[in-house]
Order: C-alpha cells, then sequence, then structure tokens
C-alpha cells in the first residue's frame, strides 16, 4: 500500500493520497487550501489516478479544493451528512475571525457528486477496503478512515487516518460553532481509545503518530481513561 502526503501552506492541513500500488487508482483524503499543483505533482510523481475524494470533516481547511479536485476528474467526494451543509456554505462552522478572513472572497459550491458516509461503513474504493467511525466532536461530522496497514511504509496492521479528532500529543480544538467537548470526550472513549496499539495515526495536522504512544502520553487520552475530562483544546482551524 502506498501512503503520501503534505502540509497545505495554510493552516498546515494534511492532504493523504492513498492507493494500493504505485501507478494505480487512489483516494485523495482532505484537499485543503492551495494544494492542487502540488497534489497534481504528487500524483503524477507516483502516477495515481483519483478515483474518489474521502473528507475526515467539513471544515474549509480540510474541504477548500474538493470542488475543482472532483470536478477535473469526474469523482465523488464523501463526507458525513452533520457536515455536508458545510461544502456550500463553510462559514456555518467558522467562529466570526475566520469567517471575516474567508467569508464572502470565493464562491463555495459542494461538488457534483456528493456520497454520504455512515458510521460503521465499509468504503471500497481504489481497490481499498475503509472504515468510517463517525468520532463527533470537533465538528458534528468528523470521521475516522481505518484500513489495512500491511505492505504500507510503516507495515503496520492498520492505518487511522484521523482528521482533526486525534494528534500526536493532542486532540482538535471543540470550541468552533458545530463543536461539542463531550461529544469530543465520548468518541474518544468510544472509537479512539479502542484502536490497537500498533495503529498508525495520520492526523489532519501534524506529523504521524501510533497509538501505542498516544495512549501513553497524550493528556485527552488519560483524562479519558482516568474517567475526567481536560479543557477544550483550540489546536487547528
Amino acid at each position: 500500500m502506498l501512503v503520501a502526503g503534505f502540509p497545505a501552506d495554510a493552516f498546515g492541513t494534511n492532504c493523504y493520497v492513498v492507493a494500493t500500488a504505485p501507478g494505480e487508482q487512489c483516494v485523495v483524503v482532505d484537499p485543503g487550501i492551495g494544494v492542487l499543483d502540488r497534489l497534481d505533482a504528487l500524483l503524477a510523481e507516483h502516477r495515481l489516478h483519483p478515483a474518489a475524494v474521502l473528507l475526515t470533516h467539513g471544515h474549509l481547511d480540510h474541504t477548500f479544493s474538493v470542488a475543482p479536485v472532483c470536478g477535473a476528474r469526474g469523482i465523488t467526494a464523501y463526507v458525513h451528512p452533520a457536515d455536508r451543509e458545510l461544502l456550500a456554505d463553510p462559514a456555518k462552522a467558522l467562529s466570526m475571525d475566520l469567517s471575516s478572513l474567508f467569508g464572502g472572497r470565493l464562491p463555495y459550491t459542494e461538488p457534483e457528486d456528493v456520497a454520504e458516509l455512515t458510521d460503521g461503513a465499509a468504503l471500497s474504493l481504489a481497490g481499498l477496503e475503509i472504515t468510517v467511525d463517525h468520532a463527533p466532536g470537533h465538528t458534528g461530522g468528523s470521521v475516522l478512515f481505518r484500513l489495512p496497514g500491511a505492505g504500507s511504509q510503516w507495515d503496520a496492521d492498520q492505518v487511522c487516518l484521523s482528521g482533526d479528532v486525534l494528534f500526536a500529543g493532542s486532540i482538535g480544538r471543540t470550541d468552533l460553532p458545530g463543536g461539542s467537548h463531550p461529544a469530543m470526550l465520548t468518541s474518544l472513549r468510544e472509537k479512539v481509545l479502542p484502536l490497537a496499539d500498533d495503529t498508525v495515526v495520520l492526523p489532519g495536522h501534524g506529523p504521524a503518530t501510533t497509538m501505542g504512544r498516544e495512549r501513553a502520553t497524550n493528556p485527552y487520552l488519560l483524562e479519558v481513561m482516568d474517567h475526567g475530562a481536560q479543557p477544550a483544546p483550540t489546536t487547528g482551524l
């Protein structure tokens, strides 16, 4: 399996491509702000052909380029229905400061073909078997994407694209419209903590990590395991 990616210049949002091998079809995950040229270069480098775009949630720094990526290739974008409205109106999930930064400057539309994700769904795309876990808290429609990691550069049993649910050493902020800290704590307890220690976690921002490392050192997971709660973080958009 091939997993490659890069951080967008804006907000450092990680855009990933996942394929069974070079020269095959792939899925694009979270094409953010200003990524089109670098994404095209990455696809050309590995001779990949996008078959779909997967969105971990509806925030603008993860969805900004989804319409052009899908439209240029006639492919489907996958998003949880709780965040679907953000594709056409991302300001609904932005703070007032961020709305003033982005709002009204560009026309936002959702891609022509959008499919809605459901909790526990098993997607068969580009030769990959991808499991969807609905994990609200950062947004109402945040999800995790899990897939077998055998043959990847980590050769792990499982890879998890965690979006802004889980970062190395932290979690996604819950103070923006649509966020919920209690829901985040539930997602951490019910969807994140059950992941095996050797699961490779590829977050929406920052470096890759492993579930074992986060279970042992991430203060938010430690608090959840101790049945406590910390103040909501403010990492990411």
